[in-house]
């Protein structure tokens, strides 16, 4: 894809994970993280049709725990990720649709612990290869937040 088609994005920026029922919420773009993660809690898997699969739960809202959205998903892989502090942990692999900018691609994300962080989506460089550039002077290039349909938890 040439540069010039890529969209310029903030290093933060409010995204939609449609598969997950998650219409809106608040993701650091890191380009220095190769691996998409999202914190995931309650993590269980379980085999479908001889396919792995797991339910969890996220809370979509920054600092917030009342919210929680229920999900279940096919596994697509485990990979040996690096965590923040370098060491090294098998997560689970999942494939979403993300939403930005009024665009939507399939990505992966791992499912983990990002309690202390501070952001609880992290988009890293393969989702958004090909798609995005980031200006680190800015914020929420491509959207506000969305407001829920429902309102209520999943």
């Amino acid at each position: 894809m040439k540069e010039n088609s890529r969209r310029i994005a903030g290093w933060r920026e409010w995204v939609g994970l449609r598969g997950l029922g998650v219409d809106s919420i608040k993701a650091k773009l890191d380009t220095g993280a190769r691996t998409s993660a999202i914190h995931a809690f309650d993590v269980e898997s379980y085999k479908r049709d001889g396919e792995t699969w797991v339910r969890f739960f996220v809370y979509p809202a920054q600092k917030d725990d009342t919210v929680k959205v229920a999900c279940d998903e096919k596994v697509v892989d485990i990979r040996t990720v690096s965590n923040p502090g370098g060491r090294r942990e098998k997560r689970y692999i999942i494939r979403t649709d993300l939403i930005l900018g009024g665009e939507a691609w399939p990505i992966d994300l791992s499912l983990t612990d990002r309690d202390e962080m501070g952001f609880r989506l992290l988009i890293g460089r393969t989702a958004m290869q090909g798609r995005l550039l980031v200006d680190p002077d800015q914020s929420f290039r491509l959207g506000k937040k969305m407001k829920s349909k429902s309102g209520d938890a999943k």
